[in-house]
């Protein structure tokens, strides 16, 4: 698969999981949001949680899970983003938030796993 078409999927995937979310009562404040810590592919708010979403697709498993592919590597990367998303916008230390991961199957199937991995600061250090 081309870049282009890489792009134009991952695309169309991050907004089927942004009708999911909206779907769901999350209010979608931000998608591909990039800053020097990072890109996230949806940030959201659920309630009173700021809520960091990596979306994920993949048309057969033998490539792997969608979930695979957050590993700990783009897990670091998703954290730095969202204290550079942090700062920009002013948060503090109390508002709360969490890293989902919004998976998506060739066959149909969508997972969304809530709380997908969580921020630890080691990340930083």
């Amino acid at each position: 698969m081309t870049e282009k078409n890489k792009r134009k999927t991952g695309a169309y995937f991050e907004q089927k999981a942004a009708e999911y979310l909206a779907g769901q009562g999350y209010r979608i404040l931000e998608r591909n949001h990039k800053n020097r810590g990072g890109e996230i592919d949806i940030i959201a708010r659920d309630k009173e949680m700021l809520v960091f979403t990596e979306v994920k697709f993949r048309a057969n498993v033998c490539c792997g899970d969608p979930l695979e592919a957050v590993d700990q590597k783009k897990q670091r990367r998703i954290c730095t983003a969202a204290v550079y998303y942090y700062k920009k916008h002013g948060y503090g230390m109390t508002q709360p938030c969490r890293f989902d991961v919004i998976a998506f199957y060739g066959d149909g199937l969508v997972r969304h796993i809530q709380n997908a991995f969580e921020f630890r600061m080691q990340h930083f250090f």
